[in-house]
């Protein structure tokens, strides 16, 4: 098999190995200080497997970073991070999640006064606002569309004949005591 051509870094004038022996110094990402890295011993002569067994990482990826340094310069050496998966529950959809909950479940041919977070995930999936939706995913739309949601809580009145009046109040039943003069009595003697 033949051996595979080298890759190096493009000339690199001197501000910008200063540049890169400053990123390796005090870079505070790993990724940015490791991409750092890779690009200076390149532009030092180094070649790509010496490069991989100095930082334990594939040659394969020495030479997209050498690669990406010499397309993009500075801008390769920070990480591309993503902003984690992508939302499942679209922004329109969310604004629609609140109107839904802002407004009185009876008014939407529901039997009940108030949304619960159950009740509101069940009409939810049952209209096909959403597939599927968690009652903690639904808590926070709500949270971050402004919505205070708090439990509610009923009393009824008992309304059976058979329930009997509630005693009087304590204050009625209780004696009141005679008002006596406090004794205090040390039980530490004092020489």
């Amino acid at each position: 098999m033949p051996r595979r051509p080298e890759v190096f870094v493009r000339p690199v004038s001197m501000a910008e190995g200063q540049r890169l022996q400053r990123i390796g110094r005090t870079a505070k990402d790993p990724v940015k200080l490791r991409r750092a890295i890779v690009v200076l011993a390149s532009a030092q002569g180094q070649s790509v497997p010496d490069i991989a067994h100095l930082m334990a990482c594939s040659q394969e990826y020495v030479r997209e970073v050498v690669h990406a340094f010499n397309e993009q310069g500075f801008a390769a050496l920070d990480p591309k991070w993503s902003g984690g998966a992508p939302r499942p529950i679209d922004d329109p959809t969310r604004t629609r999640i609140c109107a839904i909950a802002g407004c009185d479940p009876r008014f939407l041919q529901q039997p009940f006064s108030t949304w619960s977070l159950t009740k509101l995930r069940d009409y939810l999936i049952n209209h096909q606002v959403v597939d599927q939706i968690s009652r903690e995913t639904l808590r926070r739309i709500l949270r971050d569309g402004g919505i205070s949601w708090q439990a509610t809580k009923t009393w009824k009145p008992r309304t059976t004949p058979s329930s009997r009046p509630r005693r009087p109040a304590s204050s009625r039943c209780t004696t009141l005591r005679p008002r006596m003069g406090v004794w205090c009595v040390s039980t530490s003697s004092v020489p």
